[in-house]
């Protein structure tokens, strides 16, 4: 199956998306959430591939966000990037999903990786929550899964107060699980993968399932505030005034909020 935005291939157990929109720093579009969530509902439906491999085009970028081109413009869902449809996708994929990352993960690309199962990095990657600084926020799958990786303290250090960090950094903290020299990275990233496809494919399912089973209710907080993010947040002077500034490289004017 082709695609416009993302690459799939397949090579023996392992099967491979790419974000492939590096020009634009592999920022997913509506068509991007889409084609993510279409080709992992057929990777549910066979038997050849074992893990998933989900990266970045480039060397320069994993993801960073979201981007709305081409939607329409409404508040309603017509208007709204359908990123939790990527997020729900992965999480019921009954095979373990390993994030690639080669770049930049920022904003909702750190998020993606955060919701993947495990995270292998090159040195030069860097990872960022920038919501609260440019007018957006997750507060669902971006909070939730976050506080497990690191801890409720940290996690609101990340999206309290936007660090950016090294791919040691977020090794430390225990925000990804390997980082490796960034000419190893495909090579890394497939030896991981093969050491997962060579263990049972329902013991693992069943795994990841009881991992999932406590976040039950994690995808209909996250819809209530991407409702609350879309009805209401991103119309707001905050969010205006945070977009704003963020564009102009200045500090906001907290009198421009409003209450």
């Amino acid at each position: 199956m082709s695609y416009e935005t993302i690459i799939y291939e397949e090579d023996g157990p392992v099967g491979t998306i790419t974000l492939n929109r590096p020009d634009d720093g592999n920022m997913f579009t509506e068509t991007t959430c889409h084609e993510v969530r279409d080709c992992i509902e057929l990777m549910r439906r066979e038997t050849r591939t074992r893990v998933l491999v989900i990266t970045g085009a480039g060397d320069k970028f994993f993801c960073i966000g979201g981007r709305k081109d081409g939607m329409e413009d409404t508040r309603t869902y017509a208007g709204v990037l359908p990123t939790l449809d990527m997020y729900e996708a992965i999480d019921r994929l009954q095979k373990p999903v390993i994030a690639s990352v080669n770049g930049y993960a920022v904003g909702g690309g750190n998020v993606l990786q955060v919701v993947c199962d495990l995270t292998i990095a090159k040195e030069g990657a860097v990872f960022r929550q920038v919501g609260p600084m440019m007018g957006s926020f997750d507060a669902g799958y971006g909070t939730w899964y976050l506080e497990d990786l690191v801890g409720k303290k940290k996690a609101k250090e990340l999206w309290y107060m936007n660090p950016r960090l090294s791919a040691a950094e977020a090794l430390d903290i225990g925000m990804i699980n390997k980082v490796v020299p960034d000419d190893k990275l495909v090579e890394e990233t497939r030896a991981m993968a093969l050491i997962i496809a060579d263990r049972g494919p329902v013991a693992l399912a069943a795994i990841k399932g009881a991992f999932n089973a406590r976040h039950g209710g994690v995808g209909g907080l996250a819809r209530v505030a991407h409702d609350l993010l879309l009805r209401q947040y991103l119309d707001s002077k905050e969010s205006k005034e945070l977009g704003a500034s963020f564009r102009e490289r200045r500090s906001p004017d907290p009198e421009q909020f409003g209450h």
